[in-house]
């Protein structure tokens, strides 16, 4: 598999190289050359695998030759061992609603998913067999976890977890920083996730820098990630045993979503990815109007989707600019420089062929979690509740896959105030609850940041 920049399609690069460097050099997003698309008896041959097998068949495309398809198979058995259902996610009817939780996996979210695969690829890919790797990450609020728990005391790798400091919730944050190996370092920004992902990206795009501490990182921009969820979107459609099929999807940095519009274009019959946001309605505007113009991050009950600058939005500009990677980077370039960037009415046009996308703000979120509580007895997580908003919303379309991204008790003060219940604590995240935080607080400054982990891996 080939893989190359959204900003120059002339650099080249393998499956390898993409995996470990996560962002091009170029600042662009890795992508692949070419995307297979199955036909309608391939499709019906892939229904009849396991989740596993469905997802050693899909990513080993991505990343054949480097990883041999048994030994894909089996570094997928490990990765999902632990996880709390046979099959890894499950799909429930829950009333009218058919959900898709992906939330099974030791941190209670979908990152998961994806994060306990890239930890076991690190070692299949042997990056670090000669030379200490540095990974640096940035979340708003389950990257981190899910990237801590598959990769807590690898050897040669070391994990820096950037976080927005006082902007997440105390659960999310608490998951991050008690497991606590001597290879995790959690970092409090004071800032926004936009800022801790700014300074994740700007130390990829410092060449000198990244390759004196052989930096890798495990963000939604490193393409490994969307290769992962883009199988559940295929086992949940074989699953509902329907014609045509969309999902809703809670996203802020727009990887989740883009997992289901590669899937689409592999030859899923999907008929709509329906976008919910927050008031962080960046997704929202550019869908709906044409105009990427991030505005200030503002706090929410979904801090997860609590972002500005949805950095995955790229690869799906180099599709709707026909793969101009020259406008693709002039466009970037416009952000960067001007703050915002605007796309014509047939460009928008293109992009509402695939995609809708609506806003659910903090009391339309806490109506829909009590609502579904007293209708159901089901308890659902913010971003959830947000993607189930957008969803009734979106007129003519049939059936509806909600994404169930994350575990409710991840956000127990908000499902207090919407249901008053106390939930118990899930077996997956007990041990954790009475340990000790540990984390570091730092000013929202690169030279600081970097000054860090130089001290931390001398």
């Amino acid at each position: 598999m080939e893989y190359i920049s959204t900003r120059n399609k002339n650099l080249s690069f393998s499956f390898k190289e993409i995996f470990l460097r996560g962002l091009a050099p170029d600042g662009g997003l890795f992508i692949p050359k070419e995307i297979k698309t199955y036909d309608k008896s391939e499709i019906n041959k892939l229904q009849k695998l396991s989740y596993i097998e469905l997802a050693t068949e899909i990513i080993s495309y991505f990343c054949s030759p480097e990883i041999d398809k048994n030994n894909l198979k089996n570094l997928l058995k490990k990765s999902y061992k632990s996880f709390q259902t046979n099959e890894v996610i499950s799909i429930k009817k829950v009333g009218d609603i058919n959900l898709l939780e992906l939330y099974h996996g030791p941190t209670l979210a979908f990152k998961d998913i994806a994060m306990q695969v890239l930890g076991n690829m690190y070692e299949e890919l042997k990056l670090s067999s000669d030379k200490t790797i540095n990974i640096v990450v940035a979340t708003s609020g389950d990257t981190g976890s899910a990237a801590i728990a598959a990769l807590n005391n690898r050897s040669n790798i070391n994990v820096f977890v950037l976080h927005p400091h006082n902007k997440i919730s105390k659960i999310q944050r608490k998951i991050m920083t008690t497991i606590g190996s001597n290879n995790i370092y959690n970092i409090a920004i004071k800032g926004t996730f936009d800022d801790c992902q700014n300074i994740v990206k700007e130390m990829f795009s410092e060449n000198a820098f990244r390759e004196k501490i052989n930096m890798s990182g495990v963000n939604s921009i490193n393409w490994a990630r969307i290769v992962c969820q883009i199988v559940y979107y295929f086992y949940s459609y074989f699953k509902l045993d329907d014609e045509k099929v969309s999902f809703a999807v809670p996203t802020g940095n727009f990887g989740d979503i883009f997992a289901g519009y590669i899937a689409k274009k592999m030859g899923l019959p999907i008929e709509k990815l329906i976008v919910s946001t927050n008031e962080n309605d960046i997704l929202e505007k550019v869908i709906n109007t044409g105009e990427y113009k991030p505005g200030k991050v503002k706090p929410s009950l979904s801090p997860s989707m609590d972002v500005q600058i949805s950095s995955n939005f790229e690869r799906l500009l180099f599709d709707v600019l026909d793969e101009n990677d020259k406008k693709v980077s002039d466009l970037m370039n416009d952000l960067k420089t001007k703050g915002s960037f605007k796309l014509n009415e047939k460009q928008t046009a293109i992009i509402k062929k695939d995609f809708s996308a609506k806003k659910i703000n903090d009391q339309e979120t806490i109506s829909i979690i009590k609502k579904f509580s007293k209708d159901y007895n089901f308890i659902i997580d913010p971003h959830t509740a947000t993607a189930i908003g957008a969803s009734k919303v979106v007129k003519d379309i049939n059936k509806i896959i909600i994404l169930g991204t994350a575990h409710p008790y991840k956000f127990l003060e908000t499902i207090k105030i919407a249901t008053s219940q106390e939930l118990e604590v899930p077996k997956q995240i007990a041990h954790l609850m009475d340990k000790k935080e540990k984390y570091d607080i730092l000013d929202n400054k690169i030279t600081d940041i970097k000054n860090y982990i130089l001290e931390k891996i001398s």
